[in-house]
């Protein structure tokens, strides 16, 4: 009996996700990936001088390093000619946190996520984890399709954060918002044209959980998202005009979040 098309497409998708690797760089984000116990880690390549300054962590990694010429470094690594490797890299998989429900009902730190709609730039994302990650959130959402996926250069941006901070990528954002909503989550979508102000959409929050959801600079929230919300809402601005990037509104939106 042929399988149907779906099976299929499931079954290439899984056996695509089992042989994906992500190139890990730079002193800091490798030394985190290190330390984490969770992280499958794969491959380690490192210059003399950054095998010093990451001697605890490789310890504790369990993965024997390959000492490289610094100058021949870019010639045993795949990774894109302006990544600032500081003479460290290292092959990976990515990080596996479960599902959605898992972290967020039961997860550490504040009932408190972030919804990324379409964020695609790896820095942007990277600096969103990070926030989240100081202000206590359990999770980062974004879809799996058109979002930022797990990279060096994010795991950069986060400086940590990544290995620290649950970064979910779903298989489709509004039915997640709507799986947040049934566990007592409300959705507060921050766009700019918003008639209600950031600090009283979170007023009308009370104490329940909250999910925050940014759209990608430019376009904002898609139509479908802004129709899951339960509220709209802006930052104030002092001028006449004012913006901010989506990884600045999201410390924005996360600091007031916790401080309600």
């Amino acid at each position: 009996m042929k399988k149907p098309a779906w099976v299929i497409d499931k079954e290439r998708a899984k056996r695509a996700a089992a042989a994906e690797t992500v190139w890990l760089f730079g002193l800091h984000a490798v030394r985190d990936a290190l330390m984490n116990p969770a992280r499958q880690k794969l491959r380690l390549v490192l210059t003399k001088n950054a095998s010093d300054k990451l001697t605890e962590a490789i310890a504790a990694g369990g993965l024997e390093p390959e000492i490289v010429d610094p100058r021949k470094f870019d010639a045993h690594v795949p990774l894109a000619p302006d990544s600032v490797h500081q003479g460290a890299a290292l092959e990976a998989k990515p990080l596996d946190w479960g599902s959605l429900e898992d972290v967020a009902l039961t997860g550490a730190g504040a009932p408190l996520v972030v919804l990324l709609d379409r964020v695609t730039d790896p820095h942007n994302v990277g600096a969103v984890l990070r926030s989240a990650e100081v202000f206590g959130a359990r999770a980062v959402v974004a879809p799996a399709r058109h979002s930022a996926p797990e990279t060096g250069a994010l795991a950069k941006t986060a400086s940590g954060a990544l290995e620290r901070q649950p970064y979910l990528r779903v298989t489709n954002l509004a039915d997640s918002m709507d799986e947040l909503r049934k566990m007592g989550y409300i959705l507060i979508g921050l766009a700019g044209e918003a008639e209600v102000t950031l600090a009283e959409g979170l007023a009308q929050a009370g104490t329940r959980p909250v999910a925050l959801v940014l759209g990608a600079e430019g376009p904002g929230l898609r139509e479908k998202t802004r129709e899951t919300c339960d509220v709209l809402v802006r930052i104030p601005f002092a001028g006449a005009f004012g913006s901010l990037n989506v990884s600045n509104a999201a410390a924005v939106s996360l600091y007031a979040a916790t401080n309600r």
